[in-house]
Parts: structure tokens; sequence; C-alpha cells
């Protein structure tokens, strides 16, 4: 039973930190390095890289820049375009990591599962925030950004402490985002359609109709001067 448990936990522990990463990955590395250090936890031996102190140094203050970056209405989108190429690859790395030295097929099945969670989750993240920057106050932005910071830290303490609730949660959270990513991606295709055709330079006027349209013109100008 006691390995059973401890399947399940690091299980959970992999799919958290894969998922959490997609969302914010400096505050999900900031937790874990600070929980670790402070002995609240005891993280596999090739995860207990994060409580390093140049690591939580380097995650502190990304997490700090991240903090006012993702609640400015466009640069939250910037940022997101930006960190698609760090936060799943992170996430993936992580999730690995977190399964320890169990075996290679174990680390690569853990990455693979781990960096689908952190793009899933980093779409649907990017995404909200597309629509939300629909609304030109910042209230939506700050909210949002504050909501996905708890979601992080009350996510990754779930896998800590109730893992079985967690991977529970995680399912339910993977059916939701199945029903809600091609809505979130027809709404932004419409917001870029929208902005495409702002910026979009107008048709030229077909010149064979403007010919025609000056024929008829003139033919109308000279039956009235003939009626006169």
């Amino acid at each position: 039973m006691d390995q059973m448990e401890q399947i399940v936990s690091l299980v959970a522990l992999s799919m958290g930190v894969g998922w959490a990463s997609g969302i914010n990955l400096y505050a999900t590395v900031l937790m874990l390095g600070v929980l670790q250090n402070l002995g609240h936890i005891t993280l596999p031996e090739e995860l207990q890289i994060v409580g390093d102190p140049l690591i939580l140094m380097a995650a502190g203050f990304m997490y700090f820049v991240e903090f006012f970056a993702d609640k400015v209405p466009g640069v939250d989108t910037g940022w997101d375009g930006l960190h698609t190429f760090i936060r799943i690859p992170a996430g993936a790395a992580l999730a690995a990591s977190a399964v320890g030295d169990i075996s290679p097929a174990v680390e690569v099945a853990a990455a693979l599962v781990g960096g689908s969670l952190a793009a899933g989750s980093h779409a649907a993240k990017a995404g909200s925030r597309v629509l939300i920057n629909t609304s030109p106050e910042p209230v939506t932005n700050w909210t949002a950004s504050i909501s996905e910071d708890l979601m992080v830290l009350a996510g990754i303490w779930a896998a800590l402490n109730h893992p079985v609730w967690f991977l529970v949660a995680l399912v339910v959270f993977i059916v939701l985002l199945i029903w809600l990513l091609p809505k979130i991606w027809r709404g932004v295709k419409k917001v870029f359609r929208f902005i495409a055709g702002l910026f979009g330079a107008k048709e030229p006027p077909d010149p064979q109709n403007s010919g025609s349209g000056k024929l008829a013109h003139d033919s109308g100008n000279n039956q009235q001067g003939i009626s006169k």
C-alpha cells in the first residue's frame, strides 16, 4: 500500500509541475524551491535542484517581472507568446525530474505527458488573455493574473498533500480543456481577423466598374441636354 501511495504521489507531482508550468513557470519553481529549503517537503533527488539559491534568485526575479508584465493588456499576450518556447519544454523537464531515476522510459513518458499538460494549460491561459484584452480596462487582467497565480499555488499544494484529489481535478481540467480550447481558438481568430481588418489596405476600385459608371453618367448628362 505504501508503494502504491508513493507511485500516486510521484505521478501527481510530475503531472502537477507540468500543468502548473504552463500557467506560471516561475511561481512553480519558486514554490517548490522554497518549500524544499524550509524542510516542508522532500523532492525527488533530480528535482531538488530547484532549491539551489541561484535558481531561486532567478525564479524570484523572473516572477517579479512576470507579475507586472502579466497584468498589462497587450503586454501579457506578448509575454505569453514568448513563453510558448519556455514554459512547455520547462514543464516537460520538471515532470521528468519529478519521477526521479526510476527508469529512462518512465522519465521520457513523464516528459511527454508533462509537456503536453504544460502546452494545454499554456494555450488556455494565452488564448483567454487574448479574449480578455478586447476589454480596454485593466481590472480583468489583474483579476485573471492573480487568479492564475493562486490556482498554481493551490494546484502544487494539492499535488503534494492530496495527490489523489489533485489527479481527479486534473482529469476534470483536461475534459474541460478539450471542450474549451476550440471555442477559445475561434474567439482568438475573430480578434486577430478584426485587428487585421483595421490595419488592412482597402481594396482599390475596379477600373472596369469605374469606367462603366462614368459612361453611364456621361450618357445621362447627354440625355438631359437633348431633352432641354
